[in-house]
This record gives structure tokens, sequence and C-alpha cells, in this order.
């Protein structure tokens, strides 16, 4: 039986970093090699960034965009361990400076790492591409609780980018991501954005293609935090011997062409 793959919970406290580690309790496959926190952060079984490194074969991170950017190039710089990233609201510079530590470690980066979320952006891909932009208006609408500091949610926008893949457009193109006052009417191929953020939602999203006399809906709830934190463990075990390169749930499911 190979050795379980040793992962450091990069933001341990948080509320994902706690979930991560619920979800390795008494598995085989991976265990905790070690937990660490924003310098500075002090508690009980926390170790530092650097002792962190050394100890895991993989790090997941669900933080802030700038501690994973720095996490990204400290590991480039050591080669490795290698990463699952589950952070959003990367600027394009952020992303970026992500991409090219990729090209010295395997790095996971998703905006959600649900199964059922990385079906739905198929589900929606498809729809897209069979219904035609004069006649079907897509809006993709998110919920989440009111902690959640980014908007659109990085899934609202990966299911945005699906959706405009399907048209064969650049969903920076044609997004729609704020509407106030007078705006006149939709244009046509706009893919909206609508948010909502209140109380402790974990996670709510839908795609409603919308025509004139008939609408769909794709759409997809996240009921236990744990699926999230399930599915980038599965992220890491996936990852760990991989050739450097930026990958994302579509390539640890097997979806990836």
């Amino acid at each position: 039986m190979s050795q379980p793959v040793k992962i450091a919970i990069a933001g341990a406290n948080g509320r994902m970093g706690q979930a991560v580690a619920k979800a390795l309790e008494g598995r085989a496959d991976a265990v905790v090699a070690a937990r660490f926190e924003r310098p500075g952060v002090e508690g009980p079984d926390l170790v530092g960034h650097e002792t962190a490194r050394s100890l895991s074969d993989v790090v997941i991170d669900f933080t802030l965009p700038e501690a994973s950017v720095d996490l990204a190039e400290i590991a480039a710089s050591n080669n490795g361990p290698a990463l699952v990233i589950g952070s959003t609201g990367f600027s394009d510079e952020q992303l970026a400076r992500i991409d090219q530590a990729a090209k010295t470690i395997a790095i996971v980066r998703s905006g959600n790492y649900s199964m059922g979320v990385n079906m739905l952006m198929g589900l929606v891909r498809q729809a897209a591409a069979a219904l035609p932009a004069q006649d079907w208006d897509i809006e993709v609408y998110e919920a989440h609780h009111k902690r959640k500091i980014d908007a659109p949610s990085g899934t609202a926008l990966m299911l945005g980018e699906a959706a405009a893949e399907g048209r064969g457009v650049g969903l920076g193109q044609v997004a729609d991501r704020g509407r106030d006052g007078v705006t006149g009417p939709r244009k046509e191929g706009a893919i909206g954005f609508s948010v909502v953020r209140g109380g402790g939602i974990i996670g709510e999203h839908s795609v409603i293609f919308a025509g004139e006399s008939e609408s769909l809906t794709l759409s997809h709830s996240a009921i236990d935090r744990g699926l999230f934190a399930r599915g980038a463990i599965a992220a890491a075990v996936w990852v760990k011997g991989k050739p450097p390169g930026l990958y994302d749930m579509q390539d640890v499911l097997g979806f990836s062409k």
C-alpha cells in the first residue's frame, strides 16, 4: 500500500481550514502533516510556513488571494510542495503570478471543488452552445453567507466562463456584472450576474436561460461545507507527483479533453 499523502493546511483556523482537517480524519490515503496560519497568528498545533512546507507533499490553501499568491511563489522558489488553491477573488495580475509559479510546481486552482458544480459547468457549456444568443438570455445567480468578501463568487465566474465558452466568446466581452438605475434594455448575448449575500448560506448557484416564452434553469445547492473540503482533498491526492502545471477540477475528475 502506498504511503498517505501528507497535507499541510493553510489558514488552518478558518472555516474551510477546519473543514479540511475534519474531512481528513480517518482517511487512509491522506493525513494532516501540518497546520499553519499567516505570520503572527499563534495557536495550538500551528507551525510556521517553512516548517509546514517541509513536512508536506501538498498544501491545501483556502485563504485570501494575496496569501495564496505569496504561497505559490515561495513554493515555486523552493521546488515544492504542490498546491491546491481554493481562494477566490484574484486579480488578473495575481492569476498571472500563479500561472508563472505553475511552470515550476504542480498547482490545482479552482473556484469550486464540488463534483456537482463541475458537472453543472459541463451542462451549462452544452446548453449555451445549443441555445442561440438572439433567443436566449443567460443570467448567473449566486448566494453566499454574509462573511464572503468577493462578488460574484469564483464559482459564478466559472459558470459564466462555461456559458461564454459554449457560445464561443470570451466572458470579458459579454459579462454584465452590475445594474443600477436606468440601464436601458438588456444587450443581446450578455451574460448577467446577480448576487445575494446574507446569513449563513453556504452556496447557491443557478444559471438561467431565459427565452421569450420559456426558461431553463440549471442549479446547484451546497448543503454541507465539507463537500468542498472533500473535493480539495481528492485534488491533493491526485496532484501529488504530477509534473509542473496549472490544473483544475476538470483535470482531477478526468473531464478535460
